[in-house]
């Protein structure tokens, strides 16, 4: 799809600062260079922008950096410069901080582009962050929200606390009972059970350490459905989520599915030199252990691709599990697991692999997941790796954790490009039988048969004139850029 002709339009992208929320801000950024050829920028917080851009030499509040697609960063400081640790760092105070030094420093991001004659003149922000909205407002700049989960999720967040026909009461019940397996309804969606909605909706006590994330999310809801609330761009397709994007508009919500937002799906002019993609610019360094050279040697369709994203920390039971499950099955494997992440590992992850796997520390997991020797992606389902998967054609075990995770497994489960795992009742652990149980599954002709399926509709929802493609041109229309 040809760039436009460049307007005045300047979107300021905003974000919180985690990998999982800067990803796939950065795909929409590059998304919108692509389609309307307009100045886009990214403004996440000074410790992240330290970390994706490390030989800018140190990060000033001031500064502004370009990546290789030609999105600009200009970071705002979230009173954490250095970087929040949770090992030593109050996550609510966090919270607090970063509205009240954010919110003064955004500030100065967006006078310092109206001085320099470069104004923005839309401010897309991602959840977490409501009080972007009230600073771009206070300087006269509409916004648009970017829920970056699924529209399901932001259904169930929507209706559980709009009390839509009684969900917040059932929904209250069943995890006041402890019943994971007990049904809930959620307005518009199919049925599902407690497991299946985001996990912060199942807390039952004030004491509960992410308790006050609950506000964030009822803050969000606030802000929809009302005469003057702002478009949400949502990172799904309409052919993978009609009844949650749906039951949306229903109510007032002005949805716009744009998704998959993966920069690997578009035709990016700006590139690393290898693979024809834009460079990533991780807050993670990539292995350089030659793991896409040990891919190259594989049979196609025969490697098991294991991440548990870059919050979760394993324990040693996990790890050993893993490590069993895989040297049982006989099948080749690549295995992301960072030293931060592997909890009381005492060896067995670095002596898993022997000569049919490999254990990473990080890796370029798009480039890992359409290569044509795998086989499967064994996840947390976080939902950067299950859309990956989906626009890859990969099929996925699913071993979701926590937040939007359990709701985005059962969506994997509902539309047959995957299996979910059951774990210990216990201690969560996925064990070595049920995890080569799995593994039969997913390598099934059935299931990759649906996977091929899916990883066409999400291809065609993006491609020129598909569903995404239209929805988001419609949206920068009315934004003034085209």
């Amino acid at each position: 799809m040809p760039a436009m002709e460049e307007k005045a339009a300047h979107f300021l992208v905003v974000t919180y600062p985690a990998q999982g929320h800067i990803n796939p801000a950065r795909h929409l950024a590059r998304r919108l260079v692509r389609a309307t050829g307009a100045r886009v920028t990214i403004s996440t917080a000074v410790s992240a922008c330290r970390k994706m851009f490390p030989g800018a030499g140190e990060v000033e509040n001031s500064g502004e950096f370009v990546d290789g697609a030609g999105v600009g960063y200009a970071p705002y400081s979230d009173g954490y410069d250095d970087g929040f640790d949770r090992a030593v760092h109050d996550p609510a105070n966090y919270m607090s901080q970063i509205k009240v030094v954010g919110s003064r420093t955004l500030c100065g991001v967006l006078e310092r582009f109206r001085a320099a004659g470069r104004p923005v003149t839309r401010v897309v922000y991602t959840f977490l962050l409501p009080w972007v909205a009230d600073v771009a407002r206070d300087h006269g700049v509409p916004v648009a929200f970017y829920w970056i989960q699924t529209g399901a999720v932001l259904a169930s967040y929507f209706h559980y606390f709009r009390g839509t026909d009684g969900a917040d009461k059932s929904i209250a019940a069943a995890a006041a009972a402890g019943d994971c397996l007990a049904p809930v309804r959620v307005p518009g969606l199919p049925p599902l059970r407690l497991r299946d909605l985001p996990s912060f909706l199942t807390i039952t006590s004030v004491d509960d350490p992410y308790a006050f994330l609950l506000s964030e999310f009822s803050d969000v809801v606030g802000a929809l459905g009302r005469d003057d609330s702002p478009p949400v761009l949502v990172n799904t397709f309409d052919a993978l989520e009609p009844e949650a994007l749906a039951s949306l508009q229903q109510h007032g919500v002005d949805v716009v599915a744009v998704g998959p937002v993966l920069s690997f799906l578009d035709a990016t002019p700006a590139c690393d030199g290898k693979s024809g993609t834009a460079a990533s610019n991780d807050l993670f360094r990539q292995d350089n252990t030659g793991y896409l050279e040990w891919l190259d040697t594989q049979p196609a369709g025969s490697v098991v691709y294991i991440s548990f994203g870059s919050m979760s920390v394993m324990s040693r039971r996990q790890i050993a599990e893993v490590a069993s499950g895989m040297a049982e099955s006989g099948r080749p494997f690549m295995w992301v697991l960072r030293k931060d992440n592997r909890g009381e590992d005492d060896g067995v992850a670095s002596s898993a692999g022997g000569e049919r796997g490999v254990v990473v520390e990080w890796c370029d997991q798009t480039k890992v997941l359409s290569h044509p020797a795998m086989a499967c992606f064994v996840t947390h389902c976080g939902w950067n790796s299950t859309l990956e998967s989906v626009a890859c054609g990969v099929p996925v075990v699913c071993v979701p954790q926590w937040t939007d995770q359990g709701t985005n497994a059962w969506l994997v489960d509902l539309i047959g490009a995957g299996i979910r795992a059951t774990v210990s009742d216990e201690d969560g652990v996925l064990e070595a039988s049920e995890l080569r149980r799995c593994l039969d599954v997913a390598t099934s002709e059935t299931v990759r048969t649906k996977a091929a399926l899916w990883k066409e509709k999400a291809r065609a929802a993006v491609a020129d004139g598909g569903s995404s493609d239209r929805n988001l041109r419609a949206f920068v229309a009315k934004s003034g850029a085209i």
